[in-house]
């Protein structure tokens, strides 16, 4: 198998599938999107840094670096474009649109009836007040974003107001949800092609659970119910692999909060000592069959 794999720039991540895809025979090559050149006409190709794309297997999409708007829609339309010629991409372009986009994935979420906070998402201030308002206690998030950053809980209409004054003056879009009492407790359940390969339990003191911002996590085995629910939000986004963050209230009930479509997985491979680099590959090979 030739693949490709798209980042921002090597790390521990594309070590990990470049030491994996060695030892099970298969070639990779790591390739920045700031290396993309898209060529029409007579020389038709997408390369990067000279590598030729369309000569791949498989291409990998480990991440899309932040840019300006035109630089992300350039990339996310470059995977369309091999995806569109045959090449298979992992996940594909699709996919990452729906799952970067919390908006989106909220509305796939309910759309097939899985349980999933109660969400506002609105433009102007006076709604996301009035919104508030009816909500009380809200996690106001960036409509693009992960790793928890600019994610603010809002309890009272003064700290509501100056949030989303700030907000206006960004031209943000307001994404209110309702906040779920999880005690400081949330699962990351990691699927691969349709099946459950591990999950952990992170801790933290307070509402924010991501492990960038300090939780600890351990590895845990999911109740049947909790399964069945990260293997539905997976299909729901149409994810070849995914991370599912699932959030349980007061009452016992399981809420799909997330699902990411370009997850990393190093606290997951440090809490449960597995190969999640060698699973995708593996799955990767797979689809290549």
């Amino acid at each position: 198998m030739r693949l490709a794999v798209l980042a921002a720039r090597t790390g521990w991540h594309t070590q990990q599938l470049e030491q994996a895809a060695a030892v099970r025979g298969h070639h990779a090559v790591v390739l920045p999107y700031e290396g993309l050149v898209a060529t029409i006409g007579s020389d038709a190709a997408l390369r990067s840094n000279g590598t030729d794309l369309d000569s791949m297997d498989v291409v990998l999409a480990r991440i899309i670096p932040s840019g300006s708007l035109e630089q992300i829609v350039f990339r996310v339309d470059a995977l369309h474009r091999l995806e569109d010629r045959g090449v298979k991409v992992i996940n594909s372009p699709r996919t990452i649109e729906r799952t970067v986009d919390k908006f989106w994935t909220s509305a796939l979420l309910e759309q097939c009836g899985i349980a999933t906070p109660e969400t506002v998402v609105c433009e102007r201030p006076e709604e996301a007040i009035q919104a508030f308002r009816r909500l009380q206690d809200v996690i106001v998030k960036p409509l693009f974003g992960s790793m928890g950053l600019g994610m603010v809980r809002v309890q009272d209409e003064e700290m509501a107001f100056r949030v989303f004054r700030t907000l206006e003056q960004i031209r943000a879009v307001y994404y209110l949800q309702r906040t779920v009492d999880h005690e400081g407790i949330d699962v990351r359940a990691f699927v691969i092609g349709g099946k459950l390969f591990a999950a952990i339990e992170r801790r933290a003191s307070g509402w924010r659970t991501n492990l960038a911002r300090g939780a600890a996590a351990q590895a845990v085995k999911l109740p049947e119910d909790a399964k069945v629910l990260a293997l539905r939000a997976a299909a729901a986004v149409g994810a070849d692999y995914a991370g599912v963050d699932l959030i349980k209230d007061r009452d016992g009930r399981t809420h799909v909060l997330e699902v990411n479509g370009i997850p990393g997985w190093k606290g997951l491979q440090q809490a449960t000592g597995l190969d999640v680099a060698g699973a995708l590959i593996d799955h990767l090979s797979a689809r290549n069959e």
